[in-house]
């Protein structure tokens, strides 16, 4: 019931991160592990695991536990375990290709070539073989090709709110950074409620790439930039992938392995120019240092000050400059002058296990070294340049700066001047290390009615390790677009722990387990949880279970020390009750993680039935509730916002105001109350064979009968079917991986005749409440049913071909308001694949 985040969206920093999150309790609370071991944490300074790195082909089957942590693999695992078997044996050399592209125009194509290879495969040889490579290559798909994404101006639903060119923010006194504005007349908030633009008031916004967008609450009009249609929906993405398995039988007692595993990504993203304004800029370390204004300043004696405007929209600044006369004004910009910003990430991940297993005594043992190592190199290719090179040169009282010359970008000699303003190069490198050791040993202890009991104990040491290097000039928020300000992190840790199982057979129908760990961190102190399970199966056709465990997760190396550094917010409106009513601002924003968080400690509890009332049939269900206290998240701007005019006194002191204007906004990662989750899994399966063929119908479904989240001062949301609450205010934890669904299921049915099947998929999603729309009247995405076929054809000696479409009926996305951080307009990113319909044929052959 939670969702697969891929790396989709531009201007989300995810540098092609792809994450699984079960429950919808994030992918943090996910533990994700390849043949029982895990990888080390994504290099960007995420708390989680990037699932691209494991090749599909190489995987021979997925194992979820979703009863909650795992003594055995961790108890961080509160959500549940995802583990990726690959493939251990294999005889032969199988070569695969896939081609895929989405139907309508556009990006979105996909190729990937397979390669496998084994030895020893067979019944009693000693060594055993198999590698694995892929290659994958996917185009980049912009929302100018989707009409529901193409502009983020959609009304009665919501407006483009993007940074303007040519808005006039009020009256600057050069020279005086960073206190440089002139407050009577009131220098402006921008953009929206400052002094509006010259040429929304003669109808010419278009000219310079804008929109009309009305009048400021100064009553004086003015333009807004459609950034919607810059905006990536996929990314360029080219995956390389590489596994190896092997093993060789020293003697019937011992067997050594080696598992390896090499991934390298590249991302490419493209999205709209920069947005530069006095507000951007405040933040710069190097702007402040050199006493560099802030302001983009259009002096009264460059030919393009706007004289007439003023007179008519604000005649208080042709009198409030120096000796009374004109003011140096600021005005904002869309800095079409480098481009469309663009950026190319790569990610490599290197992961080699090492140890010997077998039986002594009669018991079984396996001790293995690992090594885990994720890296990335962030570079930004275009569209990027230096705030202080470029502010120095707009400033220069002889530049003649025109922010309303038509198409928006600079020409003449003032152009070539800024190209050397431009920056290109690195943004940020990152190192995820994960190494460590482990043992275990497991066995028969004694007699029972109904079997041997059985023992597993085990001790997992481990040292993480993230170190993130922002290139000099991004670190200093001195590149316009990237960010702002980011710092160094070099930090690591030190986990050991101990677990121990016992499972007792009571009689032949009941049994019983009872599992146990600790955990030593050395910046945490102990951790002691454990589980409990039990499984009654009176009869064939009945099968009861139940369990019961705990958890607990420290915080994350970025959840505790990534830098806390002012830059500027993501969008929100101040609209609400308490609020200015003012839309799409932007203001200073304090993000970064915390020193001062609590480890997150959580319950869980299951109880199922499995029913097989006749032969090829079974349905099973299992109520599962889990509770997580000090919850972990990072809430953005609009949720802070919201909060804080609703005077929750947990969000108290994380804005402040001049006035009533919000000024600042501290998004910082802390311990935000409680997260109560309860719901119902149903499974069910069904076989018949007729004379000369087979029909398989499966069903995999969850209703969602709870979400509570509690913020520290008691204030409860309610979360299932939702994404704001009754007042249109967005729900704790918003920003954390999207919509709770009500119900959401898979049901399956595939016809079987021969060397042919064909397989028909029913992915159904239930309706959600989203954003108010502008009349501040409910939004809601209705029930959705996307429908996938696929023809698999195995009439050929070593031939498997395959055939296949998803979303068959290119089923279009309701209409979607956001209340959290999210660039891409008109649909959820969450639940739906902007490829629509996606059409694929796959072919391997083995010799």
């Amino acid at each position: 019931a939670g969702s697969t985040n891929n790396s989709t969206g531009a201007g989300s920093s995810t540098y092609g991160n792809s994450t699984i999150s079960l429950r919808g309790l994030e992918a943090a609370r996910t533990l994700v592990l390849v043949n029982g071991r895990r990888l080390a944490t994504f290099a960007n300074g995420s708390s989680s695991v990037n699932v691209n790195v494991i090749p599909l082909s190489a995987i021979d089957r997925v194992e979820i536990l979703k009863d909650g942590a795992s003594s055995i693999y961790g108890s961080d695992a509160m959500a549940g375990v995802v583990n990726f078997i690959l493939a251990k044996s294999f005889n032969g050399i199988e070569v695969g290709l896939t081609g895929g592209t989405p139907t309508t125009s556009g990006g979105g194509k996909n190729t990937r070539f397979t390669l496998t290879a084994g030895i020893g495969g067979e019944e009693g040889s000693a060594f055993k073989g198999v590698v694995s490579l892929s290659h994958e290559k996917e185009d980049a798909l912009f929302a100018k090709d989707r009409k529901y994404a193409a502009t983020g101006n959609n009304k009665p639903f919501y407006t483009a709110g993007a940074t303007g060119q040519g808005n006039i923010e009020g009256g600057v006194i050069p020279g005086k950074f960073p206190n440089d504005r002139i407050t009577s007349p009131a220098f402006g908030a921008s953009p929206g409620s400052g002094y509006g633009n010259p040429l929304a008031a003669s109808g010419q916004c278009a000219s310079i790439n804008m929109f009309d967008a009305g009048l400021t609450n100064k009553r004086a009009p003015y333009c807004q930039f459609d950034s919607a249609g810059f905006v990536g929906l996929v990314p360029d993405r080219t995956l390389t992938n590489f596994t190896g398995n092997f093993s060789y039988q020293l003697s019937t007692a011992a067997e050594v392995f080696v598992d390896a595993m090499y991934s390298r990504s590249k991302v490419g993203q493209t999205f709209q120019a920069s947005p530069l304004r006095r507000s951007f800029a405040t933040t710069n370390t190097r702007l402040a240092a050199e006493g560099i204004d802030p302001s983009l300043i259009v002096y009264p004696s460059n030919p393009n000050y706007p004289t007439a405007y003023l007179q008519r929209y604000a005649p208080g600044l042709l009198t409030a400059g120096p000796n009374g006369g004109p003011a140096p004004i600021a005005v904002t910009a869309r800095v079409f002058d480098f481009g469309g910003r663009a950026s190319v990430d790569t990610a490599e991940q290197t992961r080699v296990v090492a140890g010997v297993k077998g039986t002594i005594a009669n018991q079984d043992y396996e001790v293995a070294l690992m090594t885990n190592r994720s890296i990335l190199d962030g570079q930004l290719t275009g569209g990027y340049f230096s705030i202080a090179d470029y502010n120095k040169i707009i400033n220069d009282p002889t530049s003649n700066w025109n922010p309303w010359i038509t198409g928006g970008a600079q020409t003449g000699a003032l152009a070539t001047k800024l190209k050397s303003a431009e920056y290109v190069g690195p943004s940020l490198a990152g190192e995820s290390k994960n190494q460590g050791f482990d043992a275990k040993m497991s066995g028969e202890l004694f007699a029972m009615a109904g079997g041997a009991a059985q023992y597993a104990v085990g001790f997992q040491q481990r040292s993480d390790k993230l170190v993130r290097t922002p290139a000099p000039k991004p670190e200093t928020g001195d590149i316009s677009g990237a960010g702002g300000a980011t710092f160094a992190i070099d930090k690591s840790r030190d986990v050991a722990g101990l677990f121990a199982e016992v499972n007792v057979p009571f009689t032949k129908t009941l049994e019983g387990n009872v599992s146990a760990r600790t955990d030593r961190y050395n910046d945490f102190g102990t951790a002691n949880t454990y589980k409990v399970s039990t499984r009654w199966q009176p009869v064939k056709e009945v099968l009861v279970r139940a369990s019961y465990n705990t958890g607990f997760r420290a915080p994350a190396l970025t959840e505790l020390y990534a830098p806390q550094v002012l830059g500027s917010t993501e969008q929100f409106n101040d609209n609400g009750p308490g609020g200015t009513g003012q839309t799409s601002l932007q203001v200073n924003g304090v993000t970064g993680g915390n020193p001062a968080l609590k480890p997150e400690t959580s319950k869980a509890k299951s109880i199922g039935v499995v029913l097989s009332p006749m032969q090829n049939f079974s349905v099973g269900l299992d109520w599962f509730q889990i509770s997580i206290k000090d919850i972990i998240q990072t809430p953005g701007a609009q949720e802070v916002v919201s909060r804080f005019r609703a005077k929750d006194p947990a969000f108290a002191g994380l804005v402040t105001l001049n006035g009533n204007d919000i000024d600042t906004v501290r998004t910082i990662t802390s311990n935000l109350g409680t997260a109560d989750v309860q719901g119902v899994d149903l499974f069910a399966s069904y076989r018949h064979k007729f004379e000369s063929s087979r029909l398989d119908i499966g069903l995999n479904g969850t209703l969602m009968q709870s979400f509570d989240q509690t913020s520290p001062s008691g204030t409860i949301s309610k979360k299932v079917g939702t994404i704001v609450e009754e007042d249109g205010t967005p729900v704790l934890g918003a920003d954390a991986g999207g919509v709770i669904l009500k119900w959401k299921h898979a049901l399956s049915a595939t016809w079987s005749m021969g060397d042919w099947a064909t397989t028909f998929t029913q992915n159904f999603t239930d309706s959600y409440r989203a954003g108010n729309d502008l009349n501040d009247d409910k939004v809601f995405i209705p029930a959705q049913s996307l429908f996938d076929l696929n023809v698999a054809y195995r009439g050929i000696k070593n031939v498997n071909l395959m055939l296949g479409v998803k979303n068959m009926f290119d089923k279009q996305p309701g209409v979607f308001v956001p209340v959290s951080n999210q660039f891409q307009a008109g649909y959820d990113i969450t639940q739906y694949d902007p490829r629509g319909r996606f059409v694929y044929v796959t072919g391997s052959y083995k010799f």
